[in-house]
């Protein structure tokens, strides 16, 4: 109880009178911020940031769980891929990519005549970390209630638990581009092919995944208990097949399993 009167309270004295614009995309901390925005009895607009970033997969399982809590959902078209230092990846593509986002929301925001403030789902455990992103909401006074109400992950877990929400346990869902190696340019045709692959793993129940992009390789991330299955027929071969029909012309698999930003993990030799 302690955890959710405290998160709809920041909410609350945050928002004011003003209406909430939620920037969410179906994982679990904007979707806690969303319902605790719900909850607290603002005008609440939820705005998916829709691009080739973004799994179809994902887009879909959004909207569904915005349904569950009760809260409108605006798709929004990002444009990040317009701007050269997206594309350029060059180890600070979140921030333009968060910088679009925002900018779209604030422009969005401003065709309309209410007062707005811009929530996103960070908490207090994104803070230590590399994350370009937060400097572009900080720099458009964009709002975290999580970190507010001194949420860390375990606390936003906790509490979408308490709610109920279907995505409580939902693992973490980085953008396409997150698996396109720092230094090499992004652009929708790799994004497709990460797509396709990762679209034919969850269809077959091989989540959650991820496929690496290197040219002709796609690098394939699983949990290591599916390492058997996955490479078992008639698995294998389906698999193979649905990579090659992507254009990838080799399919590796990481024996080091599922592994948080790994595109950018150095080499070493012990």
């Amino acid at each position: 109880m302690e955890l959710e009167s405290r998160l709809i309270d920041a909410v609350r004295e945050a928002a004011g009178d003003r209406v909430a614009y939620v920037c969410y995309s179906g994982g679990v901390d904007s979707t806690v911020v969303l319902a605790a925005s719900v909850k607290a009895g603002v005008e609440t607009i939820a705005l998916l940031g829709v691009s080739p970033s973004l799994a179809a997969a994902e887009r879909a399982d959004a909207h569904r769980i915005a349904i569950e809590i009760g809260a409108r959902v605006e798709e929004v078209k990002t444009n990040e891929m317009e701007l050269e230092g997206y594309r350029a990846n060059a180890g600070d593509r979140c921030y333009y990519c968060k910088s679009a986002l925002y900018d779209t929301v604030l422009a969005l925001a401003a065709t309309r005549a209410s007062d707005e403030v811009i929530f996103v789902g960070t908490h207090t455990g994104d803070l230590g970390e590399h994350r370009p992103g937060l400097q572009a909401a900080m720099e458009r006074g964009v709002v975290a209630p999580l970190v507010d109400a001194g949420f860390g992950k375990d606390d936003v877990r906790a509490l979408a638990r308490r709610w109920n929400l279907s995505n409580a346990e939902k693992p973490a869902a980085p953008c396409l581009a997150s698996r396109v190696p720092v230094g090499t340019e992004v652009d929708p045709e790799k994004l497709r092919q990460i797509e396709t692959v990762e679209a034919f793993l969850r269809d077959h129940d091989v989540w959650p995944a991820r496929a690496r992009w290197h040219d002709a390789v796609v690098r394939i991330e699983v949990e290591p208990e599916m390492f058997e299955r996955l490479t078992s027929d008639p698995l294998r071969g389906d698999l193979r097949r649905a990579c090659r029909k992507a254009g990838f012309r080799f399919v590796a698999l990481d024996l080091g399993g599922l592994q948080s930003g790994s595109i950018s993990l150095p080499l070493v030799t012990s």
